[in-house]
């Protein structure tokens, strides 16, 4: 794989997968700029992308912006084009998950983390597409989540706006075909990272049971799926069987893994019992 001399955005992108999307890239020779709110995070990733360049004439930089803001999202993407060259690739990974009962949970979750999961996405993509236009060339990768595919217990906050993003990158991709750009979703497992900490805090029981069915991937496995699905022009990244055959059977097993899921709900629950 060579991205020699290509411009790749990556929002989300001081931390989680989207550091080490960009780390991955960056030895491949391409140019980088990360995107999200935390100054200093941002400072100590670059220092980290740098570290994993192909060659010190590799441009890295980081920008500033709470994508949940349009005008920041756009903002920042017209200064990463200005510092460095229109992008040859978005990849939108940041998002925000605060697990819960629904019931429970203040609306301002529900609103803060579409605001950041999907249109925090969408703003970036409208930000870039002109450019991409433009030069009839370009991929745009949508970083979704296996709850994009299945909904969860406890991710009410979270799954729609997985599943948002999913019938946004299916409707782009018939779209933005003939003007030669592509256009990638991920679904990742659950990932080695900080924001799986962060969700653990807030996880019900009856989550934490049936999240821990699956293998937890680490930032950087899932890193490579990614650039392998760009290299290769993949509409749909799953990284690992499971996510697989989730993706490409997931309404036939949908039945199963919700008789499967509730079972597994009701035995962490003290009565055991719906």
């Amino acid at each position: 794989m060579n991205f020699q001399g290509q411009h790749a955005i990556i929002t989300g992108g001081s931390s989680g997968i989207g550091k080490a999307t960009a780390q991955l890239l960056a030895s491949l020779g391409a140019d980088i700029s990360i995107i999200a709110r935390t100054q200093s995070k941002l400072e100590a990733a670059v220092g980290e992308i740098e570290a994993a360049r192909a060659s010190r004439e590799q441009r890295v930089i980081a920008i500033a912006a709470d994508v949940a803001d349009r005008l920041q999202a756009e903002e920042a993407i017209k200064e990463a084009i200005a510092k460095i060259s229109p992008p040859d690739i978005l990849i939108t990974s940041a998002g925000i998950a605060h697990p819960g009962y629904f019931q429970e949970l203040p609306i301002e979750i529900f609103e803060r983390t579409m605001a950041v999961n999907y249109f925090g996405s969408l703003y970036c993509v409208r930000a870039v597409l002109p450019f991409m236009d433009q030069r009839q060339k370009g991929h745009i990768v949508l970083v979704s989540s296996g709850a994009g595919l299945i909904g969860i217990y406890g991710y009410t906050p979270y799954s729609p706006t997985k599943f948002a993003l999913r019938g946004l990158a299916e409707s782009l991709r018939g779209e933005l075909k003939f003007a030669g750009i592509d256009v990638s979703i991920v679904y990742p497992p659950d990932t080695d990272t900080p924001q799986l900490v962060e969700e653990s805090k807030t996880k019900p029981l009856e989550t934490k049971k049936i999240t821990g069915t699956a293998e937890t991937w680490s930032a950087e496995a899932v890193a490579e799926t990614i650039v392998r699905g760009i290299d290769k022009k993949s509409f749909s990244i799953a990284p690992g069987l499971e996510m697989t055959l989730l993706d490409r059977l997931h309404s036939i097993l949908a039945p199963v893994l919700n008789w499967y899921f509730d079972r597994l709900a009701a035995s962490a629950r003290p009565s055991g019992k719906f």
